[in-house]
């Protein structure tokens, strides 16, 4: 990321009006200069019922060649809601609280200073979930979604979500995992959970997928450790606290995806990057889609199918 703009972009689009699930967001300052970088993305519904999936790639944001790249899979009955809250209003809490920062700083500023930039996250998801707990007539007591978002490249991580880096090695293109799916089997995020009277199992009928309950209650069942939402469980353990990492590119990194877990349940970090590689620049996100939703039918044909976001930006 680099220098803040002065005052933050309002939400793209009002919650009710909102495009459904995917937003491409360009500048006009930024598309006049050509600045752009080639981008896809693309989302198909699950058999589950709605798409709760939203995604953004907003050129231009903040800076000049500025890029910021979300994705957002909301879970429970009212996920659907939260997921496109956060969509549209997460971009422009960021660069409220990046502005807030460097306003109040009285040491030196730099525009590239990673620390200040992972403050200004933490503070724009804790208010974002403010904000999601907030909304009027929906209740989100059980109902959230994990976000994975990221801007050259700062990565902020809230559940199971992934980012992958596609880079050149010496045997051809490879994967570059950078973010951990923040899940109730991570012994830290378990220890958190615990700590706090919640209670991590697994039921009989899926004992790979570990679970947050509440202390005496066989309820909600949350798989993942992290997100906004899901207010029920706040008290024991589930936080809204994104794990925020920062890599500097390099003339080998020639990609970044994001993905919700759909993709990478079927999916590995390789598989995905080699579609990207093989596809056009275009048409890469739809190409990992088309190719989970053709796994998900071939490993779990009885299962039903999660919903599949994917985002390529290229460098």
């Amino acid at each position: 990321m680099g220098i803040c703009i002065s005052t933050a972009s309002s939400e793209m689009y009002a919650i009710e009006h909102g495009p459904e699930n995917v937003v491409y967001y360009e500048e006009l300052n930024n598309a006049a200069d050509g600045n752009q970088r080639v981008s896809s993305l693309h989302t198909q519904q699950g058999s589950k019922g709605l798409n709760q999936d939203c995604a953004i790639i907003y050129q231009g944001y903040g800076m000049e060649n500025g890029t910021f790249c979300g994705v957002f899979d909301g879970h429970g009955a009212n996920g659907h809601m939260v997921s496109k809250l956060v969509r549209n209003r997460l971009p422009s809490l960021l660069l409220n609280q990046m502005n807030d920062i460097a306003k109040y700083n009285t040491t030196s500023y730099n525009d590239k200073d990673f620390d200040k930039w992972k403050e200004a996250c933490v503070s724009a998801f804790r208010v974002m979930d403010k904000e999601v707990k907030l909304m009027e007539n929906i209740d989100c007591a059980c109902s959230g979604t994990t976000a994975v978002t990221g801007d050259d490249l700062l990565i902020a991580n809230l559940g199971d979500s992934r980012a992958v880096l596609g880079t050149m090695g010496k045997n051809g293109i490879r994967a570059v995992e950078l973010t951990t799916d923040l899940k109730p089997c991570v012994p830290l995020e378990a220890e958190r959970i615990r700590a706090c009277n919640g209670r991590v199992l697994a039921l009989k009928e899926e004992s790979h997928v570990q679970r947050v309950w509440l202390p005496h209650e066989d309820s909600p069942g949350l798989a993942m450790s992290r997100a906004f939402g899901d207010f029920v469980l706040k008290n024991h353990g589930v936080i809204s606290t994104p794990h925020v990492t920062c890599h500097r590119l390099t003339l080998s990194d020639q990609f970044l995806v994001l993905a919700t877990d759909g993709v990478w349940d079927v999916l590995s970090n390789n598989e995905v990057v080699s579609i990207i590689w093989a596809a056009k620049r275009e048409e890469a996100a739809k190409a990992v889609v088309d190719a989970a939703t053709a796994a998900w039918e071939h490993k779990y044909p009885s299962s039903r199918r999660d919903d599949c976001t994917v985002i390529c930006l290229f460098f």
